[in-house]
C-alpha cells in the first residue's frame, strides 16, 4: 500500500479542540515534525480538515 508523508508546519496554539485532536491522531504533536501513514480516505480526510496546518510530502 502507499504511503504519504504528513509535516505540521503551523502552531497548533488557538485553532479549536477538534482540529488539535485530529493532530494527535495523525501523530503530530509539535511544529516540524513529519510522520508517515498508509494512504487512505480515513488520513485523507483527517489531512483535509487541518490542512491550514499541514504540508503533504510524497
Amino acid at each position: 500500500m502507499a504511503t504519504i508523508k504528513i509535516k505540521q508546519v503551523r502552531s497548533r496554539i488557538g485553532w479549536p479542540k477538534d482540529q488539535k485532536r485530529t493532530l494527535d491522531a495523525l501523530g503530530l504533536r509539535k511544529t516540524g515534525r513529519v510522520v508517515e501513514h498508509n494512504d487512505n480516505p480515513a488520513i485523507r480526510g483527517m489531512i483535509e480538515k487541518v490542512k491550514h496546518l499541514v504540508e503533504v510530502m510524497n
